[in-house]
């Protein structure tokens, strides 16, 4: 992000005097309207989509958590960061939920390429993540006439 050269004097000068408030200060100047927007365009990504809510649980300032409810249960966490000028997408498993979430790393760009299908194409790997717990996952049982002979030797 560049800078007149008086702004830069100025961020100098209170880095100085107090670093600790000098990045609280730049952390809301500068990073707190992308993490804003960022959660604009997670929210805006689920628009039209009465079946799924977002609910802001264990958020701070600096990282954003939005638990998805579907069909009001929960479901799976999106974590929403910035960090060096990147945006950072995450899936995280959800207390009290009936559905896991495999591992997967968070998926990352420089904020400048964050636009809605960024946003949507990252949210459906998040969200392809979860899935219920083995008990609640439905067992399917191959149809004997149509299934491969390994699958029916398989069946007894």
């Amino acid at each position: 992000m560049s800078q007149d050269p008086f702004q830069n004097a100025c961020d100098q000068f209170s880095h100085i005097v107090d670093e600790t408030q000098f990045e609280r200060f730049r952390w809301s100047r500068d990073e707190a309207p992308k993490l804003a927007r960022l959660v604009e365009l997670v929210k805006a990504a689920f628009e039209g989509r009465e079946d799924f809510d977002l609910a802001e649980e264990g958020t701070t300032p600096e990282f954003k958590r939005y638990l998805i409810k579907v069909h009001s249960q929960r479901t799976v966490a999106v974590v929403i960061m910035l960090r060096n000028g990147r945006a950072i997408l995450g899936s995280e498993a959800v207390i009290r939920s009936r559905f896991i979430v495999d591992d997967g790393d968070p998926i990352a760009t420089d904020y400048e390429n964050v636009d809605e299908q960024w946003v949507a194409d990252t949210l459906k790997i998040l969200i392809g993540r979860a899935g219920p717990m083995e008990d609640d996952a439905a067992t399917i049982e191959p149809d004997n006439e149509d299934s491969e002979p390994e699958a029916q030797a398989a069946n007894g």
